[in-house]
């Protein structure tokens, strides 16, 4: 049987575009990995950098799991941890199909007015250039629960495994960007997708500042250690950790076919986005 004539494009096309692409991925860039070692930070930072009016963030060499760590000691309505730059954190996370983000974390206290207290915990990533109603940001966010120094007194690891290409919001992710005209929730604006916050992400926070939520002035002395993206990449289509001719196969074999795992991008076809994406991933 003689391969159709679609076939035969797609393969002049791979031709030409693999001789262009380089062997490097985006996902191998950056600190995916981040435990603090001797003082490294990889872009993560804490309230105000290190100078807040109640306190700040310090980069700590002992006490963590196992050692370094950062430590914010801080007075504020809530706190967070935020990379605003490394690539493995910030960008097109729509490029995996699967994700999962994991922190540890200790607490020494939270405390208002003296008082034991528990706050939320989570996760949010935020994309700045999307605002488009008045909100700083597009956001999507995924609450792990509370954390008090009673219940995280140890150190304990919370992670969250979810596909950024999703157009809804996976089970337990909620949106910010609008208000709720009927709850006055923080919702995602009308036509804003998942994905389309995840396709843009200018900030990644691990924080007690829930969406909708307010406290008032806490005392809170947390530490947080190893933090972690591992991720499927979205060409990696038959799940062996690389990309390469097998998952090429599979889009030149469903080439012009309908929804399916050769549907990269989810537009419902496949193509030559798809196969863009598969040589974009490439590591041979």
């Amino acid at each position: 049987m003689r391969p159709s004539s679609a076939l035969l494009r797609s393969r002049r096309l791979f031709a030409v575009l693999a001789a262009c692409i380089p062997a490097a991925i985006a996902s191998g860039q950056g600190c995916p990995d981040v435990g603090f070692d001797a003082g490294s930070d990889c872009g993560w930072f804490g309230v105000q950098g290190n100078d807040g009016f109640g306190g700040g963030t310090f980069m700590r060499d002992a006490g963590g799991n196992p050692a370094w760590h950062l430590h914010t000691v801080f007075q504020d309505f809530g706190i967070g941890f935020f990379n605003q730059s490394d690539p493995a954190w910030v960008g097109d996370w729509t490029r995996f199909r699967q994700v999962t983000v994991s922190i540890d974390v200790k607490v020494d206290s939270i405390s208002f007015f003296g008082q034991s207290v528990a706050r939320p915990w989570l996760v949010e990533f935020r994309d700045v250039d999307g605002a488009t109603v008045g909100y700083p940001w597009n956001s999507a966010w995924f609450r792990f629960g509370t954390i008090s120094a009673a219940t995280h007194g140890s150190w304990m690891t919370f992670s969250v495994t979810f596909d950024p290409r999703s157009a809804a919001l996976p089970a337990g992710w909620r949106g910010s960007g609008a208000e709720d005209p009927a709850t006055y929730e923080p919702v995602l604006p009308a036509g804003v997708a998942f994905r389309d916050v995840m396709r843009g992400v200018d900030t990644v926070a691990f924080t007690t500042l829930q969406p909708g939520m307010f406290f008032g002035f806490t005392d809170h002395s947390v530490r947080v250690d190893n933090i972690r993206v591992t991720g499927l990449l979205a060409a990696d289509l038959d799940g062996n950790g690389s990309v390469g001719g097998s998952d090429l196969g599979v889009v030149l074999g469903a080439w012009g076919t309908g929804p399916g795992p050769a549907d990269i991008n989810l537009d419902g076809r496949v193509d030559g986005q798809d196969l863009g994406i598969v040589l974009g991933q490439w590591t041979g």
